[in-house]
């Protein structure tokens, strides 16, 4: 009972806005580990807005207990732990913490400095260069629909217009697109497989040949709807992605590579400022 008091008594420190503990040793402490302290002040904001008395009496000591478990382990393996443990355990502890501050240093250094505009010549360049790295990881197909209900009274003219493919008629189409269910008329986009079977249900792994295929096109009805398709192009699983899908991962490579060759120099001017202004040497 006392104990759970004296959590209560905690629960209310942290919910009263107006209070303002002292921090830093016994006086301020809601637990003592050896000469460790929980401070107050670290229990504030760990209990939901909200949370009755007696939840958050359970998410303060369950948190308390933690943290005790935790000092008392330390406690016990930096006793228990032999010296040569310890040693390499130092060691990993001050190359985390060189390598931290070396990427947050670096990673300051590359935002500052690095040119993210990457020109069309550039990214066709690279792509011609590498193309052969960038085979597509799933069938790759550029197609148009429209889905509509079966008596719709415009459905005859949708069907002229979705099959003839000129701006005048696309633009049409885009005019009537709120009476169409769902569509896609732009077949210059190329979309993953698993994106078409979303959009045409119709369509699975097993049935897709019937329906995907480069220069088709059909009439699905269901039930109460119609589905018009027309399937420009077909790429094939692991053959070359075309430039336009693989554009975006272009950018972000040449970019990337642009952070390497940044890193690089930047590690060798420092070095070689530090060799100049005699703060690096090797002894022989």
């Amino acid at each position: 009972m006392v104990k759970n008091a004296l959590l209560l008594l905690f629960a209310f420190a942290v919910f009263s806005c107006g209070s303002k503990e002292e921090t830093g040793g016994p006086d301020a402490a809601v637990a003592r580990v050896n000469n460790a302290y929980l401070d107050r002040e670290e229990l504030k904001g760990i209990v939901p807005a909200g949370t009755s008395k007696q939840d958050s009496i359970a998410i303060i000591k369950s948190y308390i207990d933690r943290w005790a478990s935790q000092k008392l382990l330390y406690d016990a393996a930096v006793v228990n732990v032999g010296d040569d443990k310890q040693k390499e355990i130092e060691s990993l502890i001050k190359q985390y913490t060189a390598d931290l501050y070396t990427k947050a240093y670096l990673e300051e250094v590359v935002k500052q400095s690095t040119d993210t505009a990457v020109p069309q010549e550039e990214l066709v360049k690279y792509y011609n260069a590498n193309k052969q790295n960038f085979r597509a990881t799933a069938m790759l197909v550029r197609l148009k629909y429209i889905k509509m209900a079966k008596d719709h009274p415009k459905f005859a003219l949708a069907r002229q217009k979705f099959l003839s493919g000129n701006k005048k008629d696309i633009k049409a189409l885009n005019d009537m697109a709120l009476q169409f269910k769902s569509y896609a008329f732009n077949d210059s986009i190329w979309t993953d497989m698993n994106e078409v079977y979303q959009k045409l249900p119709f369509i699975t792994p097993v049935n897709r040949e019937k329906y995907i295929s480069s220069g088709t096109s059909y009439q699905y009805p269901d039930s109460t709807d119609v589905y018009m398709v027309k399937v420009s192009k077909v790429i094939d699983r692991n053959q070359v992605a075309p430039y336009e899908y693989i554009k975006p991962t272009l950018q972000q490579l040449i970019i990337n590579n642009r952070k390497l060759e940044l890193i690089k120099k930047f590690q060798k001017e420092i070095t070689d400022d530090a060799i100049k202004n005699n703060k690096y040497e090797i002894y022989k």
